[in-house]
């Protein structure tokens, strides 16, 4: 792990070490709250839909919404982040991630509820592409994948408070929709829960500095050697200053139509590696057991309680999986882990696939599966959340905070983020349906088939980044 690299340092050495881990814990911190906002409304579905009577569309767009505001977030937060900085956006993300979690929770239709969302979704799009990127211009190239893969910890610690939370409250009320405390349904206090993370994060980036990849484009170039230097030392950091100089633009700020080839006028190449990579980590249906796990289980013949454990059990899996994804992203590299990482995705989808398809059905169409049909899905489900945890669920996040030249990672993490966040909306909104017409089994048959299409995508399109600079991949790139 990380520890591992700072060990023989001295003094002064080991103090820079620790501040870049905290900065980069403080950032991280993003992905938590894109966790937690992504999970809570797993274990409230049910209840959302009694208490605003709500029918399947309704119930969709309750889920959904949020997606809507990943997109337009991440889509406006890398221009954002080039003209304005990625701290003062951050800083913009962590007050709506506060509003967002309360207004969630005291929203009394589906209307109010829904902007609320989209607010919070916002915040999540703007941390989901700012984080990781942030990171990477922070982190030196030797250990910079376990530093970026905070996040995704980050993100999977959030998924499983979350989780954890729903299932506590839940259990106390005696239900997601029964009372609580003060009288308030327990689903409200779900939401409510993400304030205290929010508001920490908010305090945690006013002791942040800015990246010092922006402030050279921004033409700050004195204070990006100082912010360089307090993390590795002055002749390192005034070497780096000058690799950076050379791979952005010196006459103005980077803006959206630099992601063009000036040779061919079209989206550069390496934009559109990473618009795929966008669509096939959310095709291969990871957000269907995260956003609807609680139903899926529930289907597949759960109690509502036993469903909830479920969620916590794969939250388990998910943060241990992505502790080893940790210790392996700079050492296995990160393509391999994507590859590996495909076959699994695919492979344990089609054993749920099959287990779903083969299951006898009650007369009003549920799914009655035996004792040994449960177990096998259940296995074979977190199973899945592993494969993904270890390879996909990490290693994309380093990879598009990475991929990019320095001259328009801003603008590419804009595109990639926001194809992302609608792929993401495409598969939540359309599960409802295709649980209802097609059948747990020819759905995840599907999600099943996209894991062979990654395989094909990465083997083909995908080039390996570890252990480089930042500098020697924009190089590379441009």
């Amino acid at each position: 792990m990380i520890h591992q690299a700072i060990l023989g340092q001295d003094a002064h050495s080991l103090g820079r070490t620790f501040r870049l881990l905290g900065i980069s814990a403080v950032a991280a911190l993003g992905g938590f709250l894109f966790g937690f906002d992504s999970g809570v409304i797993n274990g409230t579905i049910d209840a959302l839909r009694d208490a605003f009577g709500s029918d399947d569309i309704g119930t969709g767009m309750n889920v959904a919404s949020m997606l809507l505001g990943c997109a337009v977030g991440a889509f406006f937060a890398g221009t954002w982040a080039d003209t304005l900085g990625r701290r003062p956006v951050l800083l913009a993300a962590a007050v709506a991630f506060i509003v967002s979690a309360w207004g969630s929770g005291i929203a009394r239709g589906s209307l109010e509820f829904v902007v609320y969302r989209l607010l919070g979704g916002m915040a999540v799009g703007a941390a989901s592409v700012l984080s990781p990127a942030y990171i990477a211009e922070i982190a030196p190239a030797r250990f910079r994948g376990r530093l970026v893969a905070l996040q995704q910890l980050a993100i999977v610690l959030g998924l499983f408070f979350a989780f954890l939370s729903n299932y506590v409250l839940a259990a106390l009320a005696g239900g997601a929709a029964e009372g609580l405390w003060g009288g308030f349904s327990g689903w409200r206090w779900m939401f409510w829960m993400e304030i205290g993370p929010a508001v920490g994060f908010l305090l945690g980036l006013c002791l942040i500095p800015e990246s010092p990849r922006y402030l050279v484009a921004a033409g700050q170039v004195g204070q990006a050697e100082r912010v360089l230097a307090s993390l590795t030392d002055s002749r390192t950091a005034a070497i780096q200053i000058e690799a950076i100089r050379e791979t952005v633009l010196h006459d103005r700020k980077p803006r959206m139509a630099d992601v063009l080839d000036p040779a061919t006028g079209r989206l550069h190449p390496i934009v559109w590696v990473g618009i795929g990579l966008a669509v096939l980590v959310q095709f291969t249906g990871i957000n269907v057991v995260f956003y609807y796990g609680a139903v899926l289980w529930q289907a597949a013949g759960f109690t509502e309680a036993d469903a909830l454990l479920t969620n916590v059990i794969g939250g388990c899996v998910n943060v241990g999986c992505t502790l080893v994804a940790m210790t392996l992203v700079d050492r296995v590299g990160r393509r391999p882990l994507l590859l590996a990482g495909a076959l699994g995705q695919a492979v344990t989808l089609g054993v749920m696939a099959a287990v779903f398809s083969q299951s006898d059905r009650s007369p009003e169409g549920a799914l009655e599966m035996t004792g040994t049909g449960g177990i096998v899905a259940l296995v074979a489900a977190n199973a899945y959340i592993a494969c993904f945890a270890c390879t996909w669920g990490a290693v994309y996040w380093v990879l598009v905070g990475e991929m990019f030249p320095n001259r328009f990672r801003g603008a590419a993490l804009s595109l990639a983020g926001m194809t992302c966040w609608l792929a993401t909306f495409v598969i939540t909104i359309t599960f409802p349906a295709m649980l209802d017409r097609l059948g747990l089994g020819v759905s995840y048959g599907i999600y099943a088939a996209f894991g062979v299409v990654a395989y094909w995508f990465v083997y083909h399109m995908v080039r390996e980044t570890r252990g480089r600079t930042l500098e020697e991949i924009s190089m590379d790139r441009d």
